[in-house]
């Protein structure tokens, strides 16, 4: 075993991109804190036992704007204005920023939604039906969480087009063939354009008061002085994002990995009493979010006696972890019947998911309409040709999933 860095240009390869699990394995075997260079430096834990402690070590902070803004090599100078929320922060900030959306997504407000969401499933398959063909990306799994996040939110139903092409921009970062510092420039441009809308927006809801999670915000903050001005449009932001991203992500890993897999394809087909727990078997085999987001350690500390230095960035890789053979058996093979264990799918601790109940009611209606609605369906393309986001991307998704089905 080494110490030397592994670069980031050697690990993160069209083949990582297609398939990372052999290098996850063989990380977790002869590397399983191992040092990568690249744009910024960081340390990738990938044991189940050890990243499950890492996600509550209190010597791994969260806090990249606070002292020392890690911000700056992370994400860049432009970040503060959308990423300063509760995902980048410890408690007690944390707790405060969590406390106020927590209210907003608690279980019994989440299962209201559940008519709302099946009638947006319902109809977008309507429109896929009498085509025999879609591209499930552009046409199910990215709209779905999409328009559920905006109609929460209260953003109008004529803005969704705009800030699902702003959140797109940034979602598919490194994708498109442009040169790198025109790239950085578009996203960019979509994040100062998406920011300035969202700030637009909370201070038109000033006004409105409509009973949506902006308005609810807005009351907290007004009321009991929860939430900043910046914190409302960061929050704002955080919620968009994250309340669709990973699950359109997921979505089309799960379609994916049930089309390639056959036998478990036709087990959930005549067993849709299984779909529960083959969510959260397909969040464990392919999960859309491969490495949590960023740790600071505080202090030098150690990790299978590899010690961290002070200030350096940890990723915790989830995905890595939920293959781990000392704590799944078979770990790489998709077994829909696999009695339902703890994986980190949705993370561990305080920064566990808060959109839990939300993503797995998506997730069920979703895949549950798709199977149930469009027999017969199957890739319209060799896998090897499904196109995927880059190798170096924080999200493991598919740029697009051409499909057929009978019409």
């Amino acid at each position: 075993m080494t110490d030397d860095p592994v670069p980031a240009a050697r690990l993160y390869t069209d083949d990582f991109a297609a398939d990372p699990y052999p290098t996850f394995a063989r990380l977790r075997a002869d590397r399983p804190v191992c040092p990568v260079s690249g744009r910024f430096d960081q340390y990738l834990i990938t044991r189940f036992e050890d990243a499950r402690t890492a996600l509550t070590d209190p010597r791994l902070s969260k806090d990249l704007y606070g002292p020392g803004q890690h911000y700056l090599r992370i994400f860049g100078p432009n970040s503060a204005g959308l990423n300063q929320n509760m995902l980048n922060s410890d408690p007690p900030e944390h707790t405060r920023l969590r406390r106020v959306v927590s209210q907003a997504f608690s279980p019994r407000r989440i299962e209201a939604l559940r008519p709302r969401v099946a009638e947006i499933v319902d109809h977008l398959i309507d429109k896929l039906l009498p085509q025999g063909r879609a591209e499930l990306m552009h046409d199910f799994a990215i709209p779905l969480p999409m328009t559920v996040i905006c109609e929460l939110l209260g953003v109008p139903p004529a803005d969704h087009g705009r800030v699902l092409d702003w959140t797109q921009v940034i979602r598919t970062s490194g994708s498109t063939r442009r040169p790198p510092e025109e790239e950085r420039a578009a996203v960019q441009e979509a994040q100062a354009r998406l920011h300035r809308y969202l700030a637009d927006l909370v201070r038109a809801k000033r006004d409105d008061r409509a009973d949506d999670i902006i308005g609810a915000l807005i009351a907290a903050c007004d009321r009991d002085r929860t939430l900043t001005e910046a914190e409302l449009v960061t929050t704002t932001f955080l919620l968009l994002f994250a309340g669709h991203q990973t699950t359109a992500d997921f979505l089309g890993n799960a379609v994916l990995a049930l089309l390639t897999h056959p036998e478990q394809l036709e087990l959930l087909r005549a067993s849709p009493q299984l779909l529960p727990s083959a969510i959260e078997e397909l969040l464990r085999f392919d999960g859309p979010l491969p490495v949590a987001s960023p740790r600071i350690a505080t202090e030098d500390l150690a990790y299978q006696d590899v010690t961290i230095p002070r200030g350096a960035v940890v990723g915790v890789v989830l995905n890595a972890a939920n293959h781990d053979p000392a704590h799944f058996v078979d770990p790489d093979r998709l077994d829909l019947r696999r009695v339902r264990g703890p994986h980190l799918g949705f993370g561990h601790g305080v920064h566990y998911c808060l959109g839990v109940s939300l993503a797995r009611m998506e997730a069920q209606l979703g895949l549950g309409a798709l199977l149930r609605r469009l027999p017969g369906l199957r890739l319209a393309v060799p896998v090897a040709q499904v196109p995927r986001l880059p190798a170096g991307s924080p999200f493991r998704g598919l740029l697009e999933l051409p499909v057929a089905f009978a019409a």
